[in-house]
């Protein structure tokens, strides 16, 4: 594995590999490892703890419908959910906010995959917990094509299972490296949600979904683009 010196750098150079995002990820783990042990070992602590608990486990699940939202977009217009399925399926992501590499990654691979979610006449919606101005921030960082949601509070979120906290370890780290959630959010909580992908059809049902507290993992994208298949 090559060394970096920066997290960009890392971030950069995983983009570039022509590879899955599932690689895409475990490449950028390990630099982030290398560049940062504690974090990442602090990373791990927290993940195992919400492994134990079973955090995102009442999180809705397939065949039922995901309940609706009503959450204000990156330029601060409102978007439903029913609205969006008037016009097809929809592919929702839970983003833990404009600051995680881990998110951005995601993001920036399915955005490359734009044009085959268009054909499959699917719309892409991230949520985070961020405010407008670091909504809009992320959906240009991560080159999204797609409206970027506000979960003011991460009030939607909560009511689906899958907002945790972050604890007071990885708190102290964040506050050392300017991660700084209360003005991200807006809130002193330091909760974010687990990151979380649901493929809803137009009935508004849960067709796949992928939801584990070891936010460094996400569905890949060949998963999300052959459950739309199924659908259309």
């Amino acid at each position: 594995m090559m060394s970096m010196t920066t997290l960009v750098e890392a971030f950069e150079k995983a983009g570039a590999l022509q590879a899955p995002l599932t690689r895409r990820l475990e490449a950028l783990a390990g630099w982030h490892r290398e560049l940062n042990p504690a974090m990442a070992e602090a990373y791990d602590r927290m993940i195992a703890r919400l492994v134990a608990v079973s955090s995102g486990a009442d999180a809705p699940n397939v065949g039922q419908p995901l309940p609706s939202f009503v959450l204000p977009d990156h330029e601060g217009r409102f978007v439903s959910l029913d609205e969006i399925l008037k016009s097809g399926p929809v592919v929702v992501s839970f983003n833990r906010g404009h600051w995680c590499t881990y998110c951005k990654m995601e993001m920036f691979s399915l955005a490359q995959r734009q044009s085959e979610l268009e054909q499959l006449g699917a719309r892409l919606i991230s949520i985070v917990p961020d405010k407008q101005a670091f909504a809009n921030k992320f959906r240009e960082v991560a080159q999204l094509p797609c409206s970027v949601l506000t979960d003011v509070d991460s009030g939607y979120a909560l009511t689906l299972g899958l907002v945790v906290w972050v604890g007071e370890e990885v708190r102290s780290l964040y506050e050392s490296h300017r991660i700084e959630l209360n003005e991200f959010q807006g809130n002193d909580s330091w909760l974010v949600p687990i990151p979380a992908t649901f493929v809803v059809g137009q009935d508004g049902l849960i067709k796949v979904r992928f939801v584990y507290p070891d936010f460094r993992r996400r569905m890949d994208v060949d998963k999300i683009l052959e459950a739309l298949r199924k659908i259309s």
